[in-house]
Formats: C-alpha cells, sequence, structure tokens
C-alpha cells in the first residue's frame, strides 16, 4: 500500500463512521478516494446540483447550510457531508461552504451505496440512531416550508382600516381609495367593536349589481359572519381557512383585538399555487362536465406541493380542502336541479377526507343526516336523487365509488340524525365485527354542507358514549391490529404476493390506515374531539397515557409513511402514470428504505401497547 494510502486508512480508522469497517475496506476507500482543497469562502456545494461523492473533511472547517440560508451545522477535522443527497436522489439538498482554506477526501457515490448497504453499523453511523434519524429526517422536511414556519403576523403590513357602520357605502369607497385597501373593518357605533368587514366584492355585488343607492349605510351591504385567525397560527393555516370558507380576507387577532387584515394577494408569494386557486376555480363552474374538468388541475396541484416539500399535515388538508369544495358545488348544483330540499339536511364527509388526510388516490365515503321530520315516504325520493347526482359528480371528478357501499346512495346511510344515534349506540354497546368495522370508518365524520352543526353535535355525543363503555375501547383496540406493517423478523419488507401488486407494499393498508388506527383508539380514550390524526396525537401526547417518547415517535412515523406514499403517487403522475398505494421498496431511496422500516418498527411497538393499554 502505498503511503498516501496509509495515510488515508489511518486517518478514517479514527474518525465515526468508518471506525467500524473492516482494515480491508478502508484500504479500497484509500483506493478510490480522490482529494479536493477549497479555499476560505468557496462555495462547495450548492442545492439541488447533482452530487456523486461523499465529503470527508480532511483538515479546515466548513458551514452547511438549510435551503432558505440558515446556517445548519459547522464541520471540522473528520466531518463529512452530502450523504444526503447521495441518499435522496443523488441532488444536494443542504449547500455547503468553505469556512476557512479546507482539504476533503472525496468517496464516490458507488462506494459509498456499497458501504451503506452491507455495512449496518457504518448506515447508522450515517444517519445516526433510529429515532433521532427518523425526527431529523421529518424535521428536515418541516423546516424547509416556509408555510409552517412563517405566523400571520409577518403578513400585517398595516394597521386595519376601520369604518363606523352608519356611514355611507359612497364613504366606505372613498376610504378603500385613498387608504389603498381592499377591504375595510366596520365597527358598532361609537366603539372599536369590530362587527363586520367589507370589501371590493362587495361593492361590485351588493351594492352595484343590486343598484342601491350610494347613501345607504355600510351596514347594509357588510359581511357579518367574520371569519378571524389568531397572529400566532402559520400562514399555511391561514390559507386554509380562506379555502374552507372561500373567503378572501381575514382580519388578524390577537388577545381579543384586531391588528390587522391579510388579504388572499398576501398569501400568494406564500402559496404553491394550487390549492387556492382550484378551490376557486371549483365555485366557479356550472356544471358537472366543467367540475370534472379540473381534474388534471387538482393533480397539477398535488405534485406541485410536493416538490416544494410541504409535509403531509399540509397536503392531505389541502387535498382535503378540495374534496369538500367539489362536494359543496356539487350540492349547490344538485339543489338547483332538484329545487329546494322538502327537509333539512346534513351532507358528511367520512374517512381521510373527514381527517384532513386525504391524497389524491382515494375513494368517496360520504353520508346523509336527516330532520327529524324525515318521512321516506314523502321525502327518500328527494334525497335518494341529490345522493346520486353528488357521488355520480364526485366519480366523474376522480372520487371512485366506493367498493364497500359507504355513500349517501346507500339507504342506510342515508337517515335522520337520531336513527344514526342509534347506530352507533348499537355499535358501541355491543362491538361485533361488523361494529367495529363500521365505527373504523364513521368515527372519522365531518360536515360539509347543509346543517353542519348536526355533525359536530353527533360527534359529542360519540365521544361521550364511548367513554362509558371501556369494552368497546378494547375492542377497538384489537381492531386495529388487524392491519400489521410489513415486517419480517428481521425487519426485511414483507410484501404482497398475488395480483398484479406482487412485490410492493400497500402503503395505505400496511402502513398510514394501521397509524390511524392507532391514534383514533388513543384519542377516544382521552376524550379529544379533534379529527386530523396529528391534532388527536397531540391532546394523547398531552394526556400522558403513552411511555415517554412513544408520542413524538408515532408522529414522525406517520409522517414519513405518509410522505413516502405521498411521493410515490406524485412520481407516478409525473411520469403519466395512475397513482395507486402500492410502493416497490425497489423503487425507494436508500435515505427513504431505512427511515420506512424504522417508522413501520415505532407502529409495531406502538401496536404492541394497545394490547397492554386496553386489556379484554
Amino acid at each position: 500500500m502505498e503511503v498516501e494510502h496509509l495515510e488515508i486508512v489511518d486517518f478514517l480508522r479514527a474518525h465515526a463512521p468508518f471506525n467500524v469497517l473492516p482494515e480491508e475496506v478502508l484500504g479500497e476507500i484509500a483506493a478510490q478516494v480522490e482529494i479536493a482543497y477549497f479555499k476560505e469562502g468557496a462555495q462547495i456545494l450548492t442545492f439541488n446540483q447533482e452530487i456523486d461523492a461523499l465529503y470527508v473533511v480532511r483538515s479546515g472547517a466548513v458551514e452547511v447550510f438549510r435551503r432558505n440560508g440558515d446556517l445548519y451545522n459547522r464541520l471540522s477535522e473528520g466531518g463529512f457531508f452530502g450523504e444526503f443527497g447521495l441518499l435522496r436522489h443523488r441532488k444536494v439538498r443542504f449547500p455547503v461552504q468553505a469556512l476557512e482554506d479546507t482539504l476533503v477526501y472525496l468517496i464516490p457515490e458507488p462506494l459509498f451505496a456499497q458501504l451503506f448497504e452491507q455495512y449496518e453499523l457504518f448506515a447508522d453511523g450515517v444517519e445516526v440512531e433510529d429515532r433521532t434519524r427518523l425526527r431529523q429526517a421529518v424535521s428536515r422536511r418541516e423546516d424547509a416550508n416556509q408555510l409552517m414556519t412563517s405566523r400571520v403576523v409577518r403578513l400585517i403590513s398595516r394597521e386595519p382600516v376601520m369604518l363606523d357602520q352608519q356611514a355611507s357605502v359612497q364613504q366606505a369607497a372613498q376610504m378603500m381609495r385613498d387608504e389603498r385597501v381592499s377591504s375595510l373593518l366596520i365597527t358598532a357605533e361609537g366603539v372599536e367593536q369590530v362587527v363586520g368587514i367589507i370589501t371590493d366584492k362587495d361593492l361590485r355585488n351588493r351594492l352595484i349589481a343590486e343598484g342601491l343607492s350610494y347613501d345607504v349605510p355600510v351596514a347594509k351591504i357588510m359581511s357579518q359572519n367574520l371569519i378571524t385567525i389568531d397572529a400566532r397560527q402559520f400562514v399555511f393555516e391561514a390559507m386554509l381557512e380562506m379555502l374552507r370558507h372561500n373567503r378572501h380576507h381575514l382580519p388578524v387577532m390577537r388577545h381579543g383585538k384586531v391588528v390587522g387584515v391579510i388579504a388572499l394577494a398576501d398569501l400568494i408569494r406564500y402559496e404553491t399555487k394550487n390549492s387556492l386557486f382550484v378551490v376557486s376555480s371549483i365555485f366557479r363552474q356550472q356544471s358537472v362536465e366543467e367540475l370534472a374538468s379540473l381534474k388534471a388541475d387538482v393533480q397539477a396541484s398535488f405534485v406541485r406541493m410536493v416538490n416544494e416539500d410541504a409535509n403531509s399535515q399540509m397536503i392531505g388538508s389541502a387535498m382535503a380542502v378540495i374534496g369538500r369544495s367539489f362536494k359543496q358545488r356539487l350540492l349547490e348544483l344538485a339543489e338547483q336541479e332538484l329545487g329546494p330540499p322538502p327537509v333539512p339536511y346534513c351532507f358528511l364527509a367520512l374517512g381521510s377526507m373527514a381527517r384532513d388526510e386525504q391524497s389524491i388516490v382515494t375513494d368517496q365515503d360520504n353520508a346523509l343526516l336527516l330532520d327529524p321530520r324525515f318521512d321516506p315516504k314523502q321525502h327518500d325520493a328527494y334525497f335518494a336523487a341529490l345522493a346520486k347526482f353528488v357521488c355520480d359528480g364526485l366519480a366523474a371528478c376522480g372520487y371512485s365509488y366506493c367498493t364497500g357501499g359507504i355513500m349517501a346512495t346507500n339507504p342506510t346511510w342515508r337517515q335522520p340524525i337520531h336513527v344514526w344515534e342509534d347506530y352507533f349506540t348499537r355499535w358501541i354497546t355491543h362491538p361485533s365485527p361488523e361494529a367495529l368495522l363500521h365505527s373504523s370508518i364513521f368515527f372519522d365524520l365531518d360536515g360539509v354542507w347543509g346543517k353542519v352543526e348536526w355533525a359536530d353535535q353527533l360527534k359529542t355525543k360519540i365521544l361521550r358514549l364511548t367513554q362509558r363503555h371501556p369494552r368497546f375501547l378494547a375492542c377497538m383496540a384489537r381492531n386495529a391490529l388487524n392491519r400489521t406493517p410489513p415486517l419480517g423478523f428481521f425487519k426485511d419488507f414483507v410484501m404482497e404476493k398475488d395480483g398484479k401488486q406482487r412485490d410492493s407494499i400497500n402503503i395505505k393498508r400496511r402502513g398510514t390506515a394501521p397509524v390511524a388506527d392507532v391514534i383514533r383508539v388513543h384519542a377516544l380514550t382521552v376524550g379529544s374531539n379533534a379529527q386530523n390524526s396529528f391534532d388527536r396525537l397531540q391532546d394523547v401526547i398531552k394526556a400522558n397515557i403513552l411511555p415517554p417518547g412513544r408520542g413524538p415517535d408515532l408522529r414522525d412515523a406517520l409522517e414519513l409513511i405518509a410522505m413516502v406514499r405521498i411521493r410515490h403517487q406524485a412520481l407516478a403522475l409525473e411520469e403519466g402514470q395512475e397513482p395507486d398505494n402500492n410502493v416497490a421498496p425497489e423503487n425507494l431511496s436508500d435515505f427513504e428504505r431505512k427511515n420506512l422500516k424504522d417508522a413501520f418498527q415505532i407502529l409495531s411497538h406502538a401496536q404492541k401497547f394497545l394490547k397492554y393499554r386496553y386489556p379484554l
């Protein structure tokens, strides 16, 4: 062995993770290493550039940055960088700059990949121990996206502009012109209590279009049911509020006082050009055919969010809002065609849409809550037609029919509210296998149209009832064990063996669904009224019913598994293929494979804990 190779071997032997490798392997590395020199201040790696080697600092020091420019790490002799890029499509994730004159060893990517695959201790040293590795994998996604880290208060550029409700609409228009704003907050006479808001849209639709006099008080055309947001909430949450309520302006509150107004234009620079615009388009369509034409826009929205590093909670929430918007517009069109409903009703979203965890691959689960005065002979023909119109429309828009018949077109799921209360009472007090199956679907429900408050009332009754029946919770816990993570005895993936999806993993059935099942049981136990799995888990963690560290571990596992599923679907769309839930491990990066195994192991531990926590 040449002298310079011996020097490299001695250096590697003294630094982790190379110190766990056999001597002959260190010699092989030394024979292939290239050496590079960078002057102080030189840019070594830039974001998203191609990378073909692992960089090891021989002497000097470097700084590693996040993509937003924040300092991530400083490395000196023995430190290494570039591993994240090598493990994820050979693209640099973290830019690196020389802090001082620096000498580095370059280990070629094929050799690094071989070491990572063959030597478990080396791989663990590269990525640190399991929990920390998974936590870092998840936190990097959160840190990379401004939507999750920017607070609403950052969007406020001026104090709110206010006007008394007795002022004329002409005065309001003049003030909006002079102040160069697109909205005014309206206050009650003599006080600064905000009672409404007026926007450019209100002047157009409620004043000019209606032919009203410019002298009418502004109170006559203002919007009174204010939707507000707290200044401490995230920009993404503001975006979701606008999506859910189809509003273009949100008053911002701090300690109960209005401190500003943010408009749609303020969010455009933070948004991922998609969900806001898609939802706006949905409500402009005049037929089922026009709604169906938006399918490509929805898919493009999904792909762009993935490519811009949105996390699973953001993507799931945005896709659920888009799905709700399709339902709402279809119901509007249905009532235009069929006439007003004979009795009030509430249209329900079920499952992933209700939990704000929807992906681009989803079927439709829905139901109808009907007024107690509902008479099947007089009224059911109308609601059967309404359900058919909506379900057929959803299918045309890309939401496939539920193969299990969990749709409002099924008369069983089109009932007065007291019948629904009887359903849940029977399922909870007599938890048969069929009842548990229904519980796993219907316990995630949300009102999307009509008397949505009925859905909240039903959820409150369900929660009270379940807490009085521990046997039901124990049965739910056992039911949550039916779908196990796809790990074998030696932590190898267990894949589908039959059908066209053989040699793949159904990442929904074996991953995201069982995690949601586990979290649902704990959430019912602690009385959480949250819908989203991440929000439910936060309530569970606060209740302190899990072993130390298990709650954050489960949260990270859900995020990791969900993002593997989401990225798989986005890649299929980009390649012009039909997206699905079946992931072939060979199509995953080394980084994804290793972290996915960690996440499945955490899920396995969580399922085992259910047996202990909820004994029959």
